[in-house]
């Protein structure tokens, strides 16, 4: 025990002290300095703005809208060259109409089962790049919240630590 209230190690600067962690997962890093993605790494300050869009539409979903709008479309083609419009009954066109609402059916369900992704932009020496995408909602806010938070540190001056600035220690 040391009576002169020195400690045992000296004091760490805070140029030596590591960058504020603000988001980990696998993948993706965000820290008070550096933001990463897989490989792509870009720094912090150099992100000059940012913005949320929705990606494109599943392929698979437009595509089965594209087929059964244009197999529909070929059945009244047909249907009107040969005249069996005119010996349809009513229960026949309701149900053409139902099946006339397929693609649109097909694209709802589509976009509820493979829903557009996420995606986080932002300007980059001048550049758009596309940042971050992610179909997973919970994570996509919380990497965009870390990434404007970093932001935020860099354009207030850095990240410092109140508490570890000024430590109080009891007299012993």
């Amino acid at each position: 025990m040391q009576h002169d209230g020195s400690t045992t190690r000296p004091p760490r600067s805070p140029a030596a002290s590591k960058p504020t962690l603000l988001y980990a997962r696998p993948g993706i890093v965000v820290t008070g300095e550096r933001f990463t993605v897989g490989r792509n790494s870009w720094r912090v300050a150099d992100i000059t703005q940012l913005w949320t869009t929705r990606g494109p539409h599943d392929r698979l979903a437009l595509r089965a809208m594209a087929v059964s709008a244009a197999l529909i479309g070929a059945v009244g083609v047909l249907l009107g060259f040969t005249g069996g419009l005119q010996r349809l009954t009513a229960a026949a066109y309701l149900t053409l109409g139902a099946v006339g609402l397929l693609p649109l059916l097909l694209v709802l369900v589509g976009d509820r089962w493979r829903p557009p992704p996420h995606e986080l932009w932002g300007r980059v020496g001048g550049a758009e790049v596309l940042l971050f995408s992610s179909d997973d909602e919970r994570q996509f806010g919380q990497v965009t919240r870390a990434l404007q938070r970093a932001r935020e540190g860099v354009r207030h001056g850095g990240w410092t630590d109140p508490l570890a600035s000024q430590l109080w220690r009891p007299t012993r």
